[in-house]
């Protein structure tokens, strides 16, 4: 039986795909499509989805979809000569989304036509700076650079509506020059080379990830009392400090580091996810005293690949502790 999912075959590339000429959205993604020669483009789109083709030139047919929202380019083979094209067309100035995510970028495009884009993301590229960005629309609500060779944070000052930054395995050694992001809730730094937390006094943000990066330490994130979700696994961080005040911590994930104690988390009563795994703590003697406030809310808890995890009454003593434990480390509990 033939699968309905399965991109088309070179064989079929030729044939014109059938498009309903009054549609809004237009979904040709794993198409294996070398350009769109034989696609009708009605202008009525205001979606269109041209993820995993073999893309390399914008169809000039593009230039005039005056009614268009959002627009993927993921995984194709676009270049910055490729997409430089978008950047004239008057037309698309109304865009609001746009995905150039797994090209094969070395720039920031110039994308200021787009007087209100919300959304832009050019991860997974050659990207060697953040120099364009300050021509982005100052609209932007969700920014993704991540998996490029970026070296600093810049040109971002004037994102006072941004939402989601993630600029995570990247070259970066410092956080900088996020004092204006003051509506951000997300912020993704993981694979980085970054030593020191320094967020700039932002204290609205929800998740942070500083997940495989070179901290030794967790202060920094003292003012942070919104914050629910906060990762920071494989760094060389050895004490738990400066969390007490995080009183809506739902996730907190330490593992991969050279922890020898569990500390200064007694008072959060919202804790949901706790990852200790791959640390160095020794004793469960202590750990009904040092998570006392979230015994009645802790759901999975990892402490896998610790000293204390090799006793032999180890789920046992967890399960005492926590009542309402769902998991722990990979067992999972009804």
């Amino acid at each position: 039986m033939e699968d309905k999912n399965q991109p088309m075959s070179d064989e079929n590339l030729d044939h014109t795909v059938e498009i309903d000429l009054s549609s809004t959205v237009l979904d040709l993604t794993s198409f294996q499509l070398h350009d769109l020669n034989s696609v009708e483009l009605p202008p009525s789109l205001t979606e269109l989805d041209l993820t995993t083709n073999r893309l390399s030139i914008l169809d000039p047919r593009l230039s005039h979809l005056s009614n268009l929202k959002k627009l993927s380019l993921r995984q194709n083979l676009f270049d910055d000569a490729g997409v430089e094209p978008i950047s004239h067309w008057d037309a698309l100035s109304g865009l609001e989304e746009l995905i150039l995510r797994d090209n094969k970028l070395t720039k920031i495009p110039d994308v200021s036509i787009f007087k209100g884009l919300l959304i832009f993301d050019v991860s997974f590229n050659e990207i060697t700076s953040l120099n364009g960005l300050s021509k982005v629309s100052n609209t932007l609500r969700e920014l993704y650079v991540s998996k490029n060779e970026v070296p600093k944070i810049e040109e971002i000052d004037h994102f006072c509506d941004l939402q989601i930054l993630e600029l995570g395995s990247n070259r970066l050694r410092v956080m900088e020059n996020l004092e204006n992001l003051i509506n951000l809730q997300e912020l993704w730094l993981g694979r980085n080379r970054i030593k020191v937390v320094n967020l700039c006094g932002l204290n609205c943000i929800k998740k942070i990830s500083l997940q495989s990066n070179r901290l030794t330490s967790m202060k920094g994130f003292e003012e942070c009392v919104a914050l629910e979700e906060l990762y920071l696994s494989h760094n060389g961080i050895s004490k738990m400090e400066g969390l007490s005040k995080l009183v809506n911590l739902r996730v907190l994930d330490v593992s991969s580091n050279k922890l020898t104690s569990i500390d200064d988390i007694q008072d959060l009563n919202r804790l949901e996810d706790l990852w200790l795994n791959d640390n160095q703590i020794e004793s469960l003697e202590s750990i009904a005293e040092a998570v006392a406030g979230s015994r009645e809310t802790l759901a999975t808890i990892y402490l896998g690949n610790n000293p204390c995890s090799k006793s032999s009454n180890y789920s046992a003593v967890l399960k005492e502790i926590f009542p309402k434990i769902q998991q722990i480390d990979s067992d999972l509990f009804a």
